[in-house]
Formats: C-alpha cells, sequence, structure tokens
C-alpha cells in the first residue's frame, strides 16, 4: 500500500493532480477503488473518459486542459512526452496569454493514424503532420505558430480569426511570413477569412482595428500606406510606430483605443508620440475604433485632406520610415474543405 501510495503521489505531482485509468491501474489502484473515489461526493472526480482529478475542488484551466491531453494520449505513451497528443488551437493560445484567444474548445492534435471520439469540450483532431511540441504551463502544447493556423482552420468568425492571428505576431510569438508559410502548409490559407488575416499581418497590420481600416482605405482610391512602419529622425532616433503612415506626403493614421490609451499614464505618453512626429513635421490624423467602424466616411475625409496638405508642401517632413511596404499576396486556388482536414 505504501509503494501504490507512492507511486500515485508521483504520478499526482507530475500531471496537475490528474491521473488517467490507465496509470492508476499501474500504480496498484483496484478498479472497484477507483470507481468508489470518483462517485458523487467522492475524493476523486472524473472529468472525462478514463481521466480523473484527484482532489474535490473544481479543476483550474490548466487542468481542464492538461485533462484533454491525457483524455487524447495513447494510453501507454507518457501523456506529458507531447509524442502522442497535444494541445492546440485556440485553447493553447489562451494558456500561453495570447489576447482574445478562447480557452474552449479544447483542440487536441493526436498522431495518426489513432482518431479518440469528441466528448464534451474536447475535440481530438489526427494528423500525420506531427509538430514539435513545447509544455505551456505545464500542458504539452503545439508550439504557437502551429497552434494558430491550427485555430484559424477551425474558426469561422473572420474578425476572431484577424484579432487572434494578429496578437500571436504581435506578441513576437512568430514572424508573419513564418505565419503565413504555416497556414500554407496547414492548407488553410484559401479560406476568406484566414486569407485576409494572412495577407493584412505580412502588410505590416497588427490589429483587428488596423484590419477594419486597411479594408475602409483599400474601397478608396487613397494611395496605400505602410502598416506599422518605424519612424526615426534624422540621428536616427525613434520617434514612433504610427498605425498607418503615407512617407511621400507624411501624414500618420493613429488609432487609439479606450483600452490601451486612455489611462492617465497612457494618454500621456499617446500625447507625447504625437508631438514628436508633429515637430518633424509629420500630419497626424486620429481616430478610435469605434469612429472607424461607425463613421469611415469622416477619417478618409481628414486622411484626404491632409494627403493634400503633404502633397502640396515645399519639403518632406524629416522623418526615415523602416518597417512593411504595402503588399499584395496573390489569390490561391479555390479552397475545398474537407472533414477533419488538418494537414
Amino acid at each position: 500500500m505504501i509503494a501504490c501510495s507512492a507511486s500515485l503521489a508521483r504520478v499526482a505531482q507530475r500531471q496537475l493532480n490528474l491521473a488517467t485509468y490507465h496509470q492508476l491501474k499501474q500504480a496498484g489502484i483496484p478498479a472497484g477503488t477507483i470507481s468508489g473515489r470518483s462517485r458523487r461526493g467522492g475524493p476523486w472526480q472524473r472529468l472525462l473518459p478514463r481521466v480523473y482529478l484527484l482532489q474535490t475542488g473544481p479543476p483550474d484551466t490548466r487542468q481542464q486542459a492538461l485533462s484533454a491531453v491525457l483524455y487524447a494520449a495513447h494510453p501507454a505513451a507518457d501523456p506529458l512526452s507531447g509524442s502522442t497528443a497535444a494541445l492546440t488551437g485556440g485553447a493553447a493560445l489562451a494558456l500561453l496569454g495570447i489576447r482574445d484567444a478562447p480557452p474552449e474548445p479544447l483542440d487536441v492534435l493526436v498522431r495518426a493514424p489513432r482518431s479518440p471520439a469528441a466528448t464534451g469540450r474536447v475535440r481530438p483532431w489526427p494528423t500525420s503532420r506531427w509538430p514539435a511540441t513545447i509544455h505551456i504551463r505545464g500542458v504539452p502544447s503545439s508550439r504557437p505558430i502551429r497552434a494558430a493556423a491550427d485555430f484559424a482552420a477551425r474558426t469561422d468568425d473572420p474578425d476572431l480569426v484577424r484579432s487572434v492571428l494578429a496578437n500571436v505576431v504581435q506578441g513576437g510569438w512568430c514572424h508573419p511570413h513564418d505565419l503565413h508559410a504555416e497556414l500554407r502548409a496547414a492548407r488553410v490559407r484559401g479560406r476568406p477569412a484566414v486569407r485576409v488575416a494572412a495577407a493584412e499581418l505580412v502588410a505590416g497590420v497588427r490589429s483587428i482595428a488596423e484590419g477594419r481600416a486597411r479594408d475602409t482605405l483599400a474601397a478608396t482610391d487613397l494611395p496605400a500606406p505602410l502598416w506599422n512602419a518605424r519612424l526615426h529622425g534624422p540621428d536616427g532616433t525613434f520617434l514612433a510606430s504610427p498605425d498607418a503612415y503615407w512617407p511621400e506626403e507624411g501624414v500618420a493614421l493613429e488609432i487609439d483605443s479606450a483600452e490601451y490609451h486612455y489611462t492617465r499614464d497612457a494618454w500621456q505618453a499617446t500625447l507625447h508620440r504625437r508631438l514628436r512626429l508633429e515637430s518633424r513635421g509629420v500630419l497626424v490624423a486620429s481616430t478610435t475604433p469605434g469612429i472607424l467602424r461607425d463613421r469611415p466616411a469622416d477619417v478618409i475625409a481628414a486622411l484626404r485632406a491632409l494627403l493634400a496638405l503633404g502633397a502640396a508642401r515645399p519639403a518632406p517632413p524629416t522623418v526615415t520610415a523602416r518597417g512593411h511596404a504595402p503588399l499584395e499576396l496573390p489569390l490561391p486556388p479555390p479552397y475545398a474543405p474537407k472533414a477533419r482536414d488538418t494537414e
């Protein structure tokens, strides 16, 4: 009994107080004891088929995520190795702290040809294109670039796809060109929402508000700007990185949301950044995501006026733009979705 308890304690310590039926049996726990302890009011809980939480309190986010991997992993394999099952998609990105990534459903990659059944919030996805895996807060997971591609493959909300992919790149988890290649490898780049998001990221767009601005500008005859270009003074000093910038006219577009800009310190920083730009002769048009969404004509009118003023000036502003150039991606062949297509 002492050896049994020690073996079970080691499993619980490694796996966030979780264990599979196979592991419990290997630890010497009889089937009747497993069943009895996981009844209502007992000291254990059955979270998923063959997966048990060895505590009375509710599972936290990490335990929920790891339970999905334990359920999908091959019974004979070490589930923490990431060799037969790995968390992916929005759940992995949410565990990583990616903004707007939904923690559910729990998408789990499973090494083909195994194909466990979906259950509850867990969606196993068999794949022969097995990724390199990492541990995110103790949970075997695909790397952020693969998790982002898997999320895009299974999400129909175009704004959510835009936002999550932008936040993955903005957070520095991958380069937009690498993400574009991963989306191509996953054979999902032809989906309309994915193609738009990928094109925006390669062009330099880094947020859903910037994506809307790009759509708005694309419907006009205004010249294409640089997105998130880094502006430097003549001595190389960094000035700012406006959301959009027209280098020939010296005009910048700033999209300031209340969430990021309307605390006292953030607002002061926003004004200071704008003063640095204006001191170098950059003309700044300011808006909010709400104005851009509800009154886009007002934003376009302001930009049109500033671009005309900038073009008429005898000398350009004393700044150098370093960053993304406008880029259009070739249209891919029509996408024909397949059931459970993860390759």
